[in-house]
């Protein structure tokens, strides 16, 4: 079972993963709104999956990313973000993102990106 922490400033957005992923795969061990809220809590709850939002409070997801991966860099952070700037996805990828998944999605892209993290280490 992997613990999963979700990262997202919209409470409907993390209502909608949490419903959506595979509760006998995935532990939600937390949520936060905030990238600084998230980093706090990567500390303490140890995820080893992490969906981030990149336009956040506080700090953005880009930041967080950074932050989060400095302490421990096995992580695998799988974005999603209504962005289609390319240039910010590459860059959330270049701080140590391994996979994106653009706002809307469906419960099936969901699933499949996140059985991709867990599958391709």
């Amino acid at each position: 079972m992997y613990k999963l922490m979700i990262v997202d400033d919209s409470n409907i957005i993390r209502n909608r993963i949490e419903r959506g992923f595979n509760e006998l795969q995935f532990d939600l061990v937390a949520t936060a709104g905030d990238g600084k809220t998230a980093v706090e809590h990567f500390k303490k709850f140890k995820p080893d999956i992490i969906t981030m939002d990149i336009t956040m409070p506080e700090m953005d997801g880009l930041e967080c990313i950074q932050e989060i991966m400095a302490i421990d860099n096995t992580v695998s952070i799988l974005v999603i973000s209504a962005l289609t700037d390319e240039y910010t996805g590459l860059q959330a990828l270049a701080y140590g993102a391994r996979g994106f998944l653009y706002k809307p999605f469906s419960d099936e892209e969901l699933m499949n990106a996140l059985n991709d993290l867990v599958t391709n280490p």
